[in-house]
């Protein structure tokens, strides 16, 4: 320490130290005294900063301790400190000079005894229930007989085992696992992520899309099942498009993502017997709905058939029907022959009769005519065409006149309309306001003598700028003084 120890001053026994260095040696001795501690508080103030820092407060009855996790350390947390909650933090004492604080950098959280455990779980158990995550109504029904099954689970654990070993008892399906961490600080991000997965993977792809999904782990303490209590796992199973069975723990063991989830099972081995039916039972049921369906089908053959043979019974035979038209059919053949010839003679009559006024000499003649009478319609329609033309050139005269007289008359009445509104504003009273007097009316009449005023209730006056109410007083005004006559000045006496 002698290096940061200046010559004292004449006089004085104290060394100087610079800003930077005496926040320097307390950083040190802070470190060096305490190195790595854990702490146990109140979780109070926590703000999670957008360079992904986590800063926080621990306290108790009397004093708080400031915490700070940097944002390569908020993934190996087991547990996020939330406001409220009672815990023990790990990590090294240091001190920030800038500011001339102490805080504790924290790079472990763990809660603090069972019950602040279930208590945390009950405040996250109310907040997802207070946002419909847990209604009835936004679960979705699980598949038939599901293709795909996504299982997200430890892959070394017998909880996968005995789901495989189930599902090949009950349906062989494919199946799709997803390994995860089913506890410990990384469990909660990895389950959440293995769900978000299934759910990007495209239908019929190369990897294809699960069409249900089965969360397994076994039993376990409140500790070891606590990744299943996570908020981000909660949220995850409740956003799945795909339906979810939740099969975490033995029965008496529940989670938040069995509250979310489509299905919750009691054990992983129960969820495989959700997910599938009985192969067994299934073709059982086939053959017998089989079976029904053939017997069904006999029978309604065997009843139609009944009763085609008796409505067969009621109709006429073949033979019956078809003898009077067959002798229609004969009678006509017999006939046709005689009609035909007849037909022919009757029609070769006509047809001379009609070709003897046609002479060729009678032809030409009938032309002509026609010819002549078309030439003297054409020469008296001539004179019709030069009355028409005459006609429409008067029509255009008369409508120019027309136009001009209308368009005369219109300015004529004009000029005299605004002369008789320039009259008009002359002779209105609106001008006599104008110069200062005003219009007095008790309701619709015009008020001109004092004791009608006096009888009205109220008054309405008019000014140039507008109307006011007013009320009459009730003492009658007085009669106009008269004026006094000016008294003459007193006459000058002589002076003599």
């Amino acid at each position: 320490m002698s290096d940061l120890i200046d010559d004292p001053l004449p006089g004085q026994n104290l060394p100087e130290f610079s800003v930077s260095e005496i926040s320097g040696e307390i950083k040190r001795t802070l470190e060096g005294a305490f190195g790595r501690i854990r702490v146990k508080g109140e979780v109070g103030r926590v703000f999670k900063a957008r360079s992904g820092h986590l800063y926080f407060d621990i306290k108790d009855d009397r004093n708080v301790l400031s915490c700070t996790t940097w944002k390569g350390q908020v993934a190996g947390l087991s547990v996020v400190p939330e406001e409220g909650m009672e815990v023990v933090i790990t990590g090294r004492l240091t001190a920030f000079g800038a500011q001339s604080k102490y805080n504790l950098n924290v790079d472990d959280v763990a809660v603090a005894g069972q019950g602040a455990l279930m208590a945390l779980l009950e405040k996250r158990k109310k907040q997802l229930a207070a946002e419909g995550l847990f209604a009835p109504e936004r679960k979705q029904p699980l598949p038939y007989l599901p293709r795909i099954i996504g299982v997200v689970t430890s892959p070394s654990g017998a909880v996968i085992r005995d789901i495989l070993h189930r599902l090949r008892d009950r349906f062989p399906r494919k199946v799709l696992i997803w390994p995860v961490a089913v506890q410990g600080a990384t469990c909660a991000a990895e389950v959440a992520r293995a769900i978000e997965g299934f759910n990007r993977l495209t239908p019929g792809g190369a990897l294809p899309r699960p069409d249900l999904i089965i969360v397994a782990r076994g039993g376990g303490s409140v500790e070891d099942l606590w990744g299943f209590n996570e908020e981000i796992v909660a949220r995850a199973a409740a956003a799945s498009d795909i339906p979810l069975i939740s099969a975490v723990g033995h029965e008496t063991d529940t989670t938040l993502i069995d509250y979310v989830a489509d299905m919750r099972a009691p054990t992983p081995t129960a969820a495989a017997e959700l997910a599938v039916p009985v192969r067994l039972d299934l073709m059982a049921w086939t053959d017998g709905m089989g079976a029904r369906l053939s017997r069904a089908a006999t029978l309604g053959i065997t009843q139609r058939r009944q009763r085609l043979n008796d409505l067969s019974r009621a109709l006429p035979r073949g033979e019956a029907l078809l003898e009077a038209p067959r002798q229609r059919l004969d009678w006509i053949s017999d006939r046709l022959p005689q009609a035909l010839t007849h037909g022919v003679q009757r029609r070769r009559i006509a047809l001379s009769e009609v070709a003897g006024g046609l002479r060729p000499s009678a032809l030409r003649a009938l032309v002509a005519r026609r010819r002549d009478r078309l030439a003297a319609a054409r020469l008296s329609l001539t004179p019709l065409r030069r009355e028409i033309a005459q006609g429409a050139e008067r029509l255009t005269r008369l409508s120019q006149r027309l136009d001009a007289a209308q368009l005369q008359r219109l300015d004529r009445l004009r000029r005299q309309l605004e002369a008789t509104d320039r009259l008009r504003e002359t002779l209105s009273y609106k001008a006599t306001l104008e110069r200062g007097y005003a219009v007095v009316r008790a309701g619709d009449q015009v008020v001109t003598t004092a004791q009608a005023a006096a009888k009205a209730t109220t008054l309405e006056i008019e000014f140039r700028d507008g109307r006011i109410l007013a009320a009459p007083t009730e003492t009658p005004p007085s009669p106009p003084r008269k004026a006094a006559k000016p008294k003459r000045p007193p006459e000058q006496g002589s002076l003599f």
